[in-house]
């Protein structure tokens, strides 16, 4: 079994204009880092012309699908009867995606599948943790 699930999602930009555009996105999760959930965005999506990535808590992602959750840099809340919001807060401006529950829903369910919620302490390194926390500084 893969220690790490990616799937594809279409999110949808939010912007100013009325028309939304859709863009590309990939959301990874990693057995390694249990607690965590990434979001990147190609390079032709974003405007610095690079992969952007975001990483951000599964329980903020499930958390965020039912009530507002988040006070940092990502916040994510619901959006009517299908879709979620994405908020990624950055020095630069904010940036505002919708992306369907449904898929959010199915990425959480491969995740959990994965790494059962609870469990993630089964899957973390710590002695790797604390050795690159501690190296060098003695």
């Amino acid at each position: 079994m893969s220690s790490v699930i990616e799937q594809s999602v279409q999110a949808r930009m939010v912007a100013s204009a009325p028309r939304m555009e859709t863009l590309p996105a990939t959301l990874q999760y990693d057995r390694k880092d249990p607690f965590a959930v990434r979001m990147a965005f190609p390079a032709p999506a974003t405007l610095e012309g690079t992969e952007v990535a975001w990483e951000f808590s599964r329980e903020l992602l499930a958390t965020g699908m039912d009530a507002p959750a988040g006070v940092g840099d990502v916040r994510v809340r619901p959006f009517g009867y299908d879709r979620t919001v994405l908020e990624f807060h950055a020095v630069e401006g904010i940036a505002m995606v919708h992306v369907r529950t449904s898929e959010l829903r199915h990425f959480l369910e491969r995740a959990q599948e994965l790494v059962p919620v609870g469990d993630e302490y089964r899957f973390m390194d710590l002695d790797a943790g604390l050795t690159d926390l501690l190296d060098g500084s003695c």
